[in-house]
C-alpha cells in the first residue's frame, strides 16, 4: 500500500497543519506523538505503518503533525492544550467530521483529555494508551540530555533506546522520525510539555466511552492505567500481551480498538462493551540451546560434535512436528521455533526434555559398558595410545538442553521473526540451565489454570533490558 497523500488545513489562528486519512470506516484520529512525528517519514517505520494499514481496513485513520513538528508549520512550537485542540479541530472541521475517535498517550500532550473534556458532542469514542516506563528511564534521560545541544544526532541514536530497550528491534528506526520531527529547540519544549502533563483536572469530565490499553507486563501492576479507568466514568481497562510502547501498536491492540469503535451497544443508553482480547494473535517462541556445545567440539572435534547435534535435531524436529511448533531457524546447537498456543510450546518442550533425558539415561548405562571397538582391540598394544589421543567417537554423549519460552507480537519477515518478544525469549534462554526450561510471567498468565506446575525464579535482569523480567521454571519430571 502506497503512503497517503498529505493535505493541510489551516487552524483558527491562521496555522498551517499538515495530515493524511486512509481507509473506510469510522473516524479515528490518531493523536501526534510529541517526541516523534513526521506523517511522511514515520510510513517508513515498519511497527507504525503496519499498524496504519490493519486499522485502515476497518477505520478511517486520520494522523496529522501538530504545529511545531513535522511536516507542519514549525516557526510557531506550542504543545499546550488550547494550541493542541486547534491544531485538532482544523483536521477534522476539514475533513467535514461531526464526531470521531480518539487515540493518544501520554506522549500526546494534554490534548489526549483535555479535548475529549471540553468537546463530549464531538469525541464518539476515547482510547488511551499506557506504556510501561522502563526502570530507570527518566533517570537516564536527564543524564543525557546535555547531548540534546551537544549532539543531537548522538541523542536521537540513543534516546529510542532509553524509552525501549537498548535492544529494541525499533532503534534503527525512530532517529530519522525523530530527526524529521523536531529540532534541539522544539525538542526541549515537548519533553517540558511532557513533563507538565497531568490528565487528572479533565478526566470526571469525560463522557466519551473510553478504553485504556496497557502492556501485559511480566506480572508489573500498571498503576497509571488504573488510575485512569478509574477516574473516567464507565472506562474498560485491559492489558495487551506483547505490547512494549503505546507508541507502536501491535496486531492485538489493533484488534482492541477496532473491536470497541466498531461495536454498537446493545440498547440505546447502555455502555459500550469491553473489546474482546483475542490471545491466539500471540505468538510463543521457543529457543532451544545444547548446553556446553564448544566444550563438546572440543572434546570430540568437529566430526563427533555434528554427530551428536544431528541426534539434537532428530529429536527436535519430531517434537515440533507432534505439538505443532513451527521451526524458524536451524542454528548449529540450537533452535528457535513458534507455536499459535502457550499450551502447545510448553507441552513440546516437556516432551522434548522427557526426550532428551530418556537418551541420556540409555547412554549413561552405555558407558558402563565396554564398547565393541575397546573389545576387538583390547590385544592391541597400541590401543590405549590411540584412545588417550581422541575420544571414541563410538560412545554416546549425554545432550543437556536448556530451553527457554516468551509470548508476544514479533515481527515476521519472510520466515523469520523479529521483535522484543523474540530477543526476550533468546535472553530468557540463556538464563537456564541443561534440563531446564524458563518461561516469561507472560507465558505463565497465559497457562493460568491448565494444570501446569511453575516454580517462581524471581526476578532476572535480561541483557539489553533496562527492567527485570519475571522468570518461572516449568516443572516436567515426573
Amino acid at each position: 500500500m502506497d503512503a497517503p497523500p498529505i493535505q493541510y488545513a489551516k487552524t483558527a489562528d491562521g496555522v498551517s497543519i499538515a495530515f493524511w486519512t486512509l481507509g473506510e470506516g469510522p473516524p479515528l484520529v490518531i493523536l501526534p506523538n510529541l517526541t516523534a512525528s513526521h506523517v511522511q517519514v514515520e510510513w517508513e517505520w515498519d511497527v507504525r505503518r503496519i499498524a496504519y494499514q490493519r486499522l485502515a481496513q476497518h477505520a478511517t485513520v486520520i494522523r496529522y503533525d501538530c504545529r511545531g513538528l513535522g511536516l507542519s508549520q514549525r516557526d510557531c512550537p506550542d504543545f499546550s492544550a488550547e494550541a493542541g485542540g486547534l491544531d485538532l479541530e482544523a483536521v477534522v472541521d476539514r475533513l467535514g467530521l461531526e464526531r470521531f475517535a480518539i487515540y493518544g498517550s501520554d506522549s500526546t500532550g494534554d490534548v489526549t483529555f483535555a479535548f475529549p473534556a471540553g468537546h463530549p458532542e464531538r469525541v464518539s469514542h476515547l482510547i488511551i494508551g499506557v506504556p510501561h516506563i522502563q526502570r530507570g528511564f527518566r533517570r537516564r534521560l536527564a543524564a543525557v540530555q546535555p547531548l540534546i545541544d551537544q549532539d543531537w544526532e548522538l541523542f536521537i541514536e540513543i534516546f529510542p533506546r532509553l524509552a525501549g530497550g537498548w535492544d529494541s528491534p525499533q532503534a534503527a528506526q525512530v532517529p530519522a522520525v525523530m530527526m524529521g520531527t523536531h529540532t534541539p529547540s522544539s525538542f526541549r519544549s515537548a519533553l517540558d510539555a511532557m513533563a507538565a502533563f497531568s490528565p487528572e483536572p479533565y478526566l470526571a469530565a469525560i463522557q466519551a466511552p473510553s478504553l485504556i490499553m496497557h502492556p501485559l507486563q511480566s506480572g508489573r501492576d500498571n498503576r497509571t492505567a488504573r488510575v485512569l479507568a478509574g477516574a473516567i466514568a464507565g472506562a474498560h481497562m485491559v492489558g495487551i500481551p506483547g505490547w512494549p510502547l503505546a507508541s507502536t501498536l501491535n496486531e492485538t491492540a489493533v484488534a482492541a480498538i477496532l473491536d470497541f469503535i466498531n461495536t454498537a451497544p446493545a440498547a440505546p443508553g447502555h455502555a459500550i462493551p469491553a473489546p474482546q482480547i483475542d490471545i491466539s494473535a500471540v505468538r510463543t517462541i521457543v529457543f532451544t540451546d545444547v548446553e556446553g556445545s564448544t566444550a563438546l567440539n572440543e572434546r570430540l572435534g568437529d566430526e563427533g560434535a555434528r554427530e551428536v547435534l544431528r541426534e539434537h535435531e532428530r529429536l527436535t524436529r519430531e517434537a515440533l512436528a507432534s505439538h505443532g511448533g513451527s521451526e524458524v531457524k536451524a542454528m548449529g546447537d540450537g533452535f528457535m521455533a513458534w507455536f499459535p498456543s502457550a499450551t502447545r510450546a510448553v507441552e513440546c518442550a516437556i516432551a522434548l526434555q522427557q526426550a532428551f533425558d530418556e537418551r541420556n539415561r540409555k547412554v549413561g548405562a552405555q558407558q558402563h559398558e565396554p564398547s565393541r571397538k575397546d573389545i576387538e582391540s583390547s590385544s592391541d598394544v597400541a590401543a590405549p595410545l590411540r584412545t588417550a589421543s581422541r575420544p571414541r567417537l563410538d560412545t554416546p554423549e549425554p545432550i543437556r538442553v536448556r530451553i527457554g519460552i516468551n509470548a508476544g507480537e514479533p515481527i515476521a519477515e519472510g520466515d523469520d521473526l523479529f521483535g522484543a518478544s523474540v530477543i526476550t525469549s533468546a535472553r530468557i534462554t540463556a538464563q537456564a540451565k541443561g534440563g531446564q526450561i524458563l518461561a516469561s510471567d507472560v507465558v505463565r498468565q497465559l497457562l493460568a489454570g491448565k494444570g501446569f506446575l511453575f516454580s517462581d525464579q524471581g526476578d532476572v535482569v535480561l541483557r539489553g533490558f533496562e527492567d527485570p523480567v519475571r522468570l518461572y521454571e516449568v516443572r516436567w519430571r515426573q
